[in-house]
């Protein structure tokens, strides 16, 4: 899975993107046919090494950063 910006479609199509991704994506989501695979997990207060990891382009899936 991964993420792509949609911000230069128009309006209408944006929306079918987001009405097929409810459709398709997110009932695979909740029932666990589908997972995020989680890199690591950082607290709040790590944030700049969050931000490294990312910028590090080294990590395999997800940067997560915990909110208390």
């Amino acid at each position: 899975m991964f993420g792509v910006s949609n911000s230069r479609l128009p309006g209408e199509q944006r929306a079918e993107a987001v009405r097929g991704f409810v459709r398709d994506v997110l009932p695979a989501l909740a029932d666990g046919r589908i997972a995020p695979v989680i890199d690591r997990v950082f607290a709040f207060d790590q944030l700049p090494a969050a931000k490294d990891g990312i910028e590090s382009n080294a990590q395999v899936g997800k940067i997560v950063v915990r909110v208390a």
